[in-house]
């Protein structure tokens, strides 16, 4: 017997899909069974392909293009979207830049930027979306945060201030539009895998990044798209009707760890309370 596909029937929007997570992310909805739009911004030729490979799986898709620098895109893109499915049962914003530089570095053009990118365009497009979801009475968005916007990490002080304006909003847009009927959650991805990390890493090399993941990441591996992408799916679909509000972190236990400990794999040779612990 085959499995219900969990998405059948529902109408999505996915940023960001040209690459990585958002591409995975898109595609997954089509194996649901959900239509889909693909938003991208600089990798047409990818958005395309898997907008073509969703087709191939019986679903109805296309590829929008938008610059989310410009925040007028938002309402294009959402028009865009709503002309294509007829009306909007998922929202994912996936799409977002990532930025490094020492904090007293920081130009402010590059603050604008990121917080253009990662949250106002997503934000004022969000607000377009609900328009119709309040109208139907139903819906649901799913942001893409990150660990960054749990922890600290050096050089990374407006990516992580980005994410975690996502998630305090997150929050907040789940008790505002929960009683009626939309539900909103995000995703903190950790280490995930993909192929930007090639292009921004000097020396970068898949087989030693897996190397060092099994030695710095609880379950032993880095993630890879697909991880984020069925949580994704989950979070938007029906089986999921109780959950809003909420960060789910999908990070292989990266911040479950403590951040003092560099080996958790071997026993430790240090006996603390072996003096009020008979036979420690």
């Amino acid at each position: 017997m085959s499995e219900t596909k969990k998405l059948a029937g529902k109408r999505a929007l996915v940023t960001g899909a040209g690459t990585g997570i958002g591409r995975e992310i898109a595609l997954e909805f089509g194996r649901q069974g959900a239509d889909v739009v693909l938003h991208y911004s600089h990798a047409p030729e990818a958005a395309e392909s898997a907008a073509l490979a969703i087709q191939t799986m019986g679903g109805r898709a296309t590829t929008v293009k938008a610059d989310f620098t410009d925040a007028a895109a938002a309402t294009r893109l959402g028009d865009a979207a709503l002309d294509f499915l007829g009306g909007i049962d998922c929202l994912v914003n996936n799409a977002g830049i990532t930025f490094n530089s020492p904090f007293l570095k920081i130009q402010p053009q590059e603050l604008d930027t990121l917080f253009d990118v990662n949250f106002r365009t997503p934000f004022l497009l969000t607000q377009r979306l609900c328009e119709p979801m309040v109208k139907q009475g139903s819906g649901a968005i799913c942001n893409l945060a990150s660990i960054h916007g749990l922890q600290g990490a050096p050089e990374h002080s407006v990516y992580a201030a980005t994410k975690g304006a996502i998630i305090a909003c997150t929050r907040v847009l789940a008790v505002e539009l929960g009683y009626r009927g939309i539900r909103v959650n995000a995703i903190a991805p950790g280490w995930i895998s993909v192929e930007g990390h090639a292009a921004a890493i000097p020396g970068f090399n898949l087989k030693q990044a897996a190397e060092d993941a099994q030695n710095k990441v609880p379950v032993a591996r880095f993630g890879v798209p697909l991880d984020v992408a069925k949580l994704a799916t989950f979070l938007c679909s029906d089986d999921a009707g109780f959950i809003t509000g909420q960060t789910m972190v999908v990070d292989g236990g990266t911040t479950s760890l403590m951040s003092l400990i560099s080996d958790f794999r071997t026993e430790s040779t240090a006996r603390f309370g072996r003096d009020y612990m008979p036979g420690r």
